[in-house]
Order: structure tokens, then C-alpha cells, then sequence
């Protein structure tokens, strides 16, 4: 008997979009979904800090970067900075989910990334979140004499009286940052951006302005959101396998974080689809009055830093990848 075909999921798209580099990164990302996801139904929202006296310049985007995101069918979806702002950037994709339409599944992106194939083929457990697993043991930190690992970890959980025993990933050993569930920010998704978000906040702050005692040695900059986020999966029910192996930050979608990274290190399917979006002439106006797409992208320094590494023989670190990058004169952000 033929299988039925799986209904396609109604679900919003949400990148983070301001003046500069967010902005031009978010044109690329809204030219790389429509390319690859012509049968996408979804709304795709561009989350827009305003002006406000938390950001010393206006983070508004302006002429052409905006016109480009209306164009491909962007909705710009402005909202206001009560907690973080220019002090904290990355809290922009905290503060922005209330904004977003109450009650519809949504999937957030950081606007580096590149969509590289068909994303309503993910099969997303909205009521289960999960995030990005592309990601080294950036936090903690733990300190000679401790706490380590899991005490650090512990006193969060307990914080925020969630069960600490049942995140573990036992198939790693104790004390090895993976045994501890911790994600990158990079995608994250939901049911509601309301009922995430407000957790989401709720534990930024208290972490921020009231720092465990477990926490005294570690640095919250920058990755407070990143610290907060795995007890935010978890309080809804989320985990670190919810979502199939191979499709986010793999055959769909790829988050490359600096166009210099992507070139050293991406696959060759993710550089043609890159070049590919970015050369219709209306994209290209709008890409090549950014330097990092205008010198690594349309003037081919990108495959001058390709050359420099051997892709089946690449660095474990990415520092390693960066050092490279950097001494021989090609690293842009």
C-alpha cells in the first residue's frame, strides 16, 4: 500500500535583521529560503530592533538592504530593547519573540546561516524544541579547584528547580562538556514564541542579575544566551534529539558563521549555493556594497582561502582554522 504523503507543516521562519552586517546577512538568508524552499507557506519574519535608549546609534535597516528583504517576501517585524540592546546584541533574539505572532509554531534562525535545501521536509516536533548541536565546549570554564562541570551546571538547574539527572547524556563520561546539554543559538524552534520567549527571558535575567555562586569564575559575555537556552529546552519538554541527525546544520540548512569560515571549511554544496543565490544582479546591488560578500564572494578571495586547507585533513579547532585565515591576510567579518 503507497505511504500517504506527510502534510506539509505551517510554520513561521524568524531571522534577527539590523543595520550592518545583520542586515545584509539577512538578505542572503531570505534569498537562499525562497531559492531552495519555492513551496514554502510560512510567513518569513525579519525581527527588527528600534531606535531606543539602549542602542546608542539606530539599528533600523535603511534603503536597499530593506527594500531587498520586501522584496523576497520578508515581513519586518519591529521590536523594542527593554533589557539588553547594543550591550548585549545576542539578546536580541531573546527580546524579539514577543513580538511574533502568538500561538504559531515558529523556527528561528541566526541570520549567518544559509538554507541549502528544502526546509518543510524537516520533520519539526514543534511541542518538543530542541537547537543547534554544531558547537565546541565554549562554556563553562570550570576552575582548578572547581566546582566543575556538573556542579556549575547543577546549581543552574536547581535555580530554575528543573531536573538536572535526566539531561545528562550518560554515554558520555562525567566531566566532559558533551555529557551536559548545551546547544548553539543558531536555530531554535517552538509551538509559541510567546511561551518561549518568556522563559527565555525570565532566565536571562536571573542568571544576569543574580549570579549562582557556582557561576562566580565563568564569564556570562557572551554566552549567557547559549547558557540559558538548554534550561529553556528543557523546562518545554525539548532535548538534544528531537530533530533527525543530518538535516539542520547539515543538508538544509548550514550555519557558517563568517564568510571566511564558510569557504575554509563548508562543503562544496554549500559554496555553489551560496554563489548561486547571491548572483541574480537584484541580490548582487544590494551584497557587493558589503566588503566581506564583496571581496570573499564576487571577488574570489573565498576560494583563495579554500586553497589553503586540505578538507579532508582540517584543523579539530576552529581557532586553528581562524590563526590560518588570519596570517595570510583574508579574514573579514
Amino acid at each position: 500500500m503507497a505511504r500517504k504523503p506527510r502534510k506539509q507543516q505551517n510554520f513561521n521562519v524568524v531571522v534577527v535583521g539590523q543595520s550592518g552586517r545583520l542586515g545584509y546577512e539577512a538578505v542572503l538568508f531570505a534569498a537562499s529560503l525562497r531559492h531552495h524552499c519555492p513551496d514554502f507557506k510560512g510567513r518569513l519574519l525579519v525581527a527588527e530592533p528600534q531606535a531606543g535608549p539602549l542602542w546608542p546609534n539606530d539599528p533600523t535597516m535603511k534603503g536597499p538592504v530593506r527594500e531587498a528583504l520586501e522584496a523576497l517576501g520578508a515581513d519586518i517585524v519591529p521590536f523594542q530593547s527593554q533589557h539588553f540592546g547594543a550591550d548585549y546584541p545576542y539578546g536580541n533574539k531573546i527580546e524579539m519573540l514577543q513580538a511574533l505572532p502568538k500561538g504559531e509554531p515558529f523556527v528561528f534562525f541566526d541570520t549567518d546561516t544559509l538554507v541549502t535545501g528544502d526546509l518543510t521536509k524537516v520533520p519539526f516536533d514543534f511541542s518538543r524544541p530542541t537547537a543547534s548541536l554544531r558547537r565546541e565546549g565554549t562554556w563553562p570554564h570550570p576552575p582548578l579547584y572547581g566546582p566543575g562541570y556538573s556542579g556549575i551546571w547543577k546549581a543552574l538547574y536547581d535555580r530554575f528547580d528543573l531536573d538536572f539527572e535526566s539531561s545528562l547524556d550518560l554515554s558520555e563520561p562525567d566531566e566532559y562538556w558533551k555529557r551536559y546539554l548545551y546547544f548553539n543559538a543558531g536555530f531554535f524552534f517552538y509551538t509559541c514564541p510567546h511561551a518561549f520567549g518568556a522563559v527565555f527571558l525570565d532566565y536571562a535575567l536571573s542568571v544576569k542579575n543574580d549570579v549562582p555562586p557556582e557561576l562566580a569564575c565563568q564569564e556570562l559575555t557572551p554566552w549567557l544566551d547559549q547558557i540559558v537556552l538548554p534550561l529553556v529546552i528543557h523546562k518545554l519538554g525539548g532535548g538534544r534529539d528531537t530533530l533527525p541527525q543530518g538535516l539542520l546544520d547539515g543538508a538544509v540548512t548550514c550555519h557558517y558563521r563568517l564568510f571566511p569560515l564558510l569557504y575554509a571549511r563548508e562543503s562544496d554544496q554549500v559554496i555553489k549555493a551560496l554563489e548561486t543565490v547571491a548572483a541574480p544582479n537584484k541580490i548582487k546591488k544590494v551584497l557587493k556594497t558589503y566588503d566581506p560578500i564583496k571581496r570573499t564572494v564576487y571577488q574570489g578571495r573565498g576560494h583563495k582561502v579554500r586553497a589553503l586547507f586540505d578538507q579532508d585533513n582540517m584543523p579539530r579547532r576552529e581557532q586553528a582554522i581562524r590563526n590560518k585565515i588570519k596570517s595570510e591576510g583574508f579574514w573579514m567579518r
